[in-house]
């Protein structure tokens, strides 16, 4: 008994699509695959022939696999090629919007009879295109911006340096200021003590006699 005619989503991870599809040799089977301008694809697909003599799966080396992505939006044509059963495709999306992923085999049957393929489709969607330009403007502000930083810390130093000097001459002119009012206050008591001294002499001098 043929298996039935079904495409099966196997998961959808994040950027990850893993298809398990089985269709007629006579077919193509496409799907739509909505991507971000300049967004690299990669597409790993693995094919399988259904032997009714055996009731298996097997691998056919003259069976080959045509690949066709085309850019609903503008119609273009991004990857038309063709490769073994077990192959690769990469492209990479020039607009944003949907693309048609179109894969069909090179086997046709006879004119009653048509074959069974099974296939496995791996497709990552990568990020974006790396913009070299941009990447370099952002490296250069950020150097702008660093070298601005640096200027500013430099400056912040040279006032915390300039304000140590200040504090540290304030701090020895406070103390020469406070060593001279001591020994000013010293002065002014010697004075005192010599002015009483004389007063207490002279006075008892005038009641001697």
């Amino acid at each position: 008994m043929r298996p039935l005619l079904v495409w099966t989503a196997l998961s959808v991870v994040q950027s990850a699509l893993a298809l398990h599809i089985y269709f007629d040799s006579n077919e193509k089977r496409c799907f739509l695959e909505e991507l971000a301008s300049e967004t690299i694809v990669e597409g790993h697909y693995r094919a399988f022939l259904y032997d009714e003599d055996s009731k298996n799966w097997k691998s056919e080396e003259t069976m080959g696999i045509h690949v066709n992505v085309e850019e609903l939006s503008t119609g273009h044509t991004v990857v038309n090629t063709r490769g073994p059963s077990d192959g690769r495709f990469t492209f990479t999306s020039h607009d944003a919007g949907d693309h048609k992923i179109c894969l069909h085999s090179n086997i046709t049957g006879g004119w009653l009879t048509t074959q069974v393929i099974k296939m496995y489709l791996d497709i990552n969607v990568g990020t974006s295109k790396v913009d070299i330009d941009s990447d370099i403007s952002h490296v250069t502000t950020i150097v702008t911006k660093l070298r601005d930083l640096n200027k500013k810390v430099t400056d912040i130093q040279r006032e915390q340096r300039y304000m140590r000097e200040v504090e540290a001459e304030f701090r020895d002119l406070s103390e020469a200021t406070n060593s001279r009012a001591v020994w000013w206050s010293l002065v002014q008591i010697l004075v005192l003590v010599g002015t009483a001294i004389w007063q207490m002499r002279h006075l008892r001098v005038s009641l001697i006699v």
